[in-house]
């Protein structure tokens, strides 16, 4: 027993993550350099994002989130095995993300405690809105960061995938107020949302979402809609990578400061500058950072919303200078 609570017994592992601490058997061409955990319930998660295979409204398979699959293990034998994986700098953090459920924050507790008990990896909480007690407890557990998905960049659009289109437990609103009280509890720049690219939104509302987040000392990690049979949006097809690209440059250069929602220009909602000289965006472009997994520190992600042939939305590593001159391509057009 940790703490008082007794950690389930069994937690789902993402495929890559499962190879990496050799759990199962398999060939990767990106490790994962964060460990990706998923709490295990019988059943389904208790929201209904329409994009979302975990969805108590999806048909899809309960071993999948986004396009990966989450096989399970055992619990004590998953975190001892991150543990050993992090002393020998296999990974460099622990990311346990969350269904909806009743008890889910004292999984999370009680996950977080075993995880400081085999060893110091950082860890970060994706979980859905809590108010500020349930932060402050995994925040006095040790949890690093805690990150709460916003997913679409407008409320229309919120309502629609998550909220009550969909017959949801979450707001718009709602989701800004346990923003704001994470920061609260865990400082600026420890609390991460997740943004995804293709749900209907114009490249200026996203932009502005964008801003508001790091204003607000929240970081936003990009995502590229990636259809899943089983879930409501299984017929929709993933963004245009060209306007994918762009908004990750945009995402980029507002994360480091270099740019703003204001000082970029937009074109019947299309982003045609981004204020920023035109030999400052090519130095960016070629920095190859841009357009790599964004999220918490040491997340890569790989191979979440593409398939490892291609096209890659999000590089689980440094593009090569190949990969980066056909990117630029997007920017000279």
């Amino acid at each position: 027993m940790i703490g008082g609570m007794e950690p389930p017994e069994k937690i789902r592992v993402s495929i890559g993550t499962a190879i990496v601490l050799g759990l199962t058997c398999g060939r990767i061409d990106a490790e994962p350099t964060t460990a990706y955990l998923l709490t295990y319930r019988e059943g389904k998660c208790q929201a209904s994002c329409a994009f979302c295979p975990q969805s108590r409204r999806s048909s899809g398979r309960a071993d999948m989130l986004s396009r990966v699959t989450w096989p399970v293990f055992s619990t004590r034998e998953v975190i001892h095995r991150a543990g050993e994986a992090f002393r020998l700098g296999k990974i460099v953090r622990v990311c346990i993300q969350a269904l909806n459920y009743p008890s889910v924050v004292d999984d999370l507790t009680a996950l977080a405690r075993l995880v400081k008990k085999y060893s110091d990896a950082p860890i970060s909480i994706s979980c859905q809105p809590l108010d500020r007690s349930d932060l402050k407890r995994l925040f006095d557990t040790g949890v690093q960061r805690v990150s709460i998905s916003l997913d679409a960049a407008t409320k229309e659009i919120f309502d629609r995938v998550k909220g009550v289109g969909v017959g949801g437990p979450y707001t718009w609103n709602g989701h800004f107020k346990a923003l704001r009280e994470a920061v609260r509890v865990f400082g600026e720049g420890n609390v991460t949302t997740h943004l995804i690219v293709g749900l209907g939104e114009t490249e200026e509302e996203f932009v502005k979402t964008l801003q508001r987040c790091v204003d607000m000392g929240v970081y936003p990690a990009l995502f590229a809609f990636t259809p899943i049979p089983g879930t409501l949006l299984s017929d929709n097809p993933p963004p245009p990578l060209a306007s994918y690209r762009k908004l990750q440059l945009a995402h980029y250069l507002i994360t480091k400061g270099m740019s703003r929602y204001e000082d970029m220009t937009f074109r019947n909602n299309r982003l045609v500058d981004f204020g920023i000289s035109n030999e400052q965006l090519k130095a960016v472009i070629w920095r190859g950072e841009p357009f790599m997994t964004s999220g918490c520190p040491g997340c890569n992600r790989p191979y979440y919303n593409e398939r490892p042939g291609g096209p890659l939305y999000n590089f689980p590593r440094m593009p090569t200078l190949d990969e980066i001159a056909k990117i630029e391509k997007f920017f000279m057009s």
